[in-house]
């Protein structure tokens, strides 16, 4: 197969905004890789937007200067993947120039099409209205089983590029069966279950239909946690593998009486009062680079478990969440436990929710009785109860984006104005969810607004404000130049971020809504 093919099927893809079309188009390819497993699993996850090899080491700034493209396809799906494995191979003194190299190599050798189309899966911004949703449809439509069951066996099995090669290698016989080997595995991930929204206490109480279990819902970092003997793996919400990280998840999960586990649970930064930190302080936890030790020492994280999966020998997804909890109970001490309580009064549920929010948490989660564990699914076995507040913002400022974003403003800083001294002041600032045409209206409607006559704000950096940046200022809109690293007002800088806490939905002055 080559590499047009699957560019052209990402382009028809993008094209329409019919589901049953997408999903056709993309059967239809699947079905013609189906006698090659391997050609079935870089066509799943290119098309959902993904490489195999995760990350290559390529970004927008390499992706910025191309050659001329080829006049005809010549390049094969398996050829390209191996140039991907080769490019992010390269390691040491000199790989910058030569990941570079090879890149250069490996666009002179696409057509005008599949250069398009490599640009887009290596920057993350493939943009076909491809969801998941559509890939397992599309999956499940060329192996002729149920959606169902690819799904399933995608959680069970952490991967979907995997499963469907496994279902489609083994035919419309016997893709049933390639579907039933994957199952739980202490050790390999699977996609956490996800919870719907509840407007109330009382919404919640209503769609589980009486008796529900509401549990403090935490402002920390989900983990999922695996131990067989004295083996512990700790992964994130997203698959990542992160025990490295978080020795205090281990050490927790060592000193549990079991021998093997798979459980879900909450990592999270406390203060002494027992309060949590704000949700900065656990993610910086997380990063790649933190010195482990010196991280432990000065903010050490609690884990807090909710759920359990498998124990000792024991696959519990299937179990309706009373008897999952019962087993994890059993084995996990009350001070590892997030709070709990089970009611079908609405006045007890609203109590446990204000002492919850009064206790600095995010809000409760209301999980039915008898829900099962739906891996990678968000069901309405799980209900999240929180304060949403939608706030009327304005604009404070805007940064210069960078990458796939340079030359566009992007980041919006969004404040309100202080009623006790009519000064604005900063809430936060958002850059997620916006499309290519809002970036071209905002960067052109704030080029507008900027202050003194200045309209050059895409070339160089304006003459700097107080020696510390380009500012200019007009109609309550700060725009930042690309040497700004902060928004100045008359006199000093914009006030520290405020509220950093609950989560809010933004509304700025255009009308858009964002959120954090």
């Amino acid at each position: 197969m080559l590499l047009i093919d699957i560019a052209s099927t990402s382009l028809n893809v993008g094209g329409t905004s019919s589901r049953l079309a997408k999903v056709a188009r993309i059967a239809e390819l699947l079905r013609a890789a189906a006698p090659d497993p391997e050609l079935v699993a870089i066509v799943v996850a290119w098309l959902s937007g993904e490489l195999r090899q995760r990350q290559i080491g390529v970004g927008w700034a390499t992706l910025r200067s191309l050659p001329a493209a080829a006049g005809s396809p010549a390049l094969t799906v398996t050829g390209t993947d191996a140039a991907f494995s080769e490019i992010g191979a390269v390691s040491g003194k000199g790989s910058a120039a030569r990941r570079r190299e090879l890149i250069t190599r490996l666009f002179a050798a696409s057509t005008e099409t599949e250069q398009a189309f490599l640009v887009r899966l290596l920057s993350g911004e493939l943009r076909q209205g491809a969801l998941a949703g559509i890939m397992v449809d599309a999956v499940a439509r060329a192996a002729e089983v149920p959606a169902t069951a690819v799904q399933r066996a995608a959680m069970l099995g952490g991967d979907l590029p995997t499963v469907a090669a496994a279902c489609l290698a083994a035919g419309p016989s016997g893709a049933a069966g390639a579907l039933d080997s994957f199952t739980l595995r202490v050790g390999r991930p699977i996609g956490p279950m996800l919870a719907q929204s509840a407007g109330s206490i009382t919404d919640a109480l209503e769609r589980h239909g009486g008796a529900t279990i509401f549990e403090a819902k935490l402002d920390g970092a989900r983990v999922q946690i695996h131990r067989t003997g004295d083996e512990v793996t700790v992964y994130t919400r997203s698959l990542d593998d992160v025990t490295a990280r978080l020795p205090e998840v281990v050490q927790a999960t060592l000193a549990l009486p079991v021998s093997d586990l798979v459980a879900d649970g909450e990592a999270i930064a406390l203060q002494p009062d027992g309060r949590p930190h704000r949700f900065q302080v656990t993610a910086s936890r997380f990063g790649r680079s933190v010195n482990v030790a010196a991280a432990q020492a000065k903010q050490p994280l609690s884990v807090f478990f909710f759920d359990i999966l498998h124990r000792d020998g024991r696959d519990l997804l299937d179990a309706p969440t009373t008897d999952r909890l019962a087993a994890l109970d059993a084995v996990v001490p009350a001070r590892h436990r997030v709070d709990r309580l089970t009611t079908a009064d609405a006045a007890a549920a609203t109590d446990f929710l204000r002492a919850t929010l009064a206790a600095g948490h995010e809000g409760v989660m209301a999980k039915s009785p008898t829900a099962p564990y739906l891996a990678g699914r968000r069901g309405a076995g799980w209900l999240k109860v929180k304060p949403v507040h939608t706030l009327d913002l304005v604009v404070l400022a805007v940064e210069w984006g960078s990458g796939r974003r340079r030359g566009k403003l992007s980041n919006i800083h969004l404040g309100a104005r202080d009623a006790a001294t009519g000064e604005f002041v900063m809430l936060g600032k958002t850059f997620k969810g916006m499309t290519d045409a809002m970036l071209d209206w905002q960067t052109a409607r704030f080029t507008e607004l900027a202050v003194g006559g200045h309209r050059r704000l895409c070339g160089r950096a304006a003459p700097r404000a107080g020696g510390r940046g380009g500012l200019r200022r007009r109609a309550g809109v700060l725009a930042l130049s690309r040497r700004a690293g902060v928004a100045l007002r008359p006199g000093g800088a914009l006030p520290r971020r405020q509220g950093a806490g609950r989560r809010r939905h933004h509304r700025h002055r255009a009308g858009a809504v964002l959120t954090r």
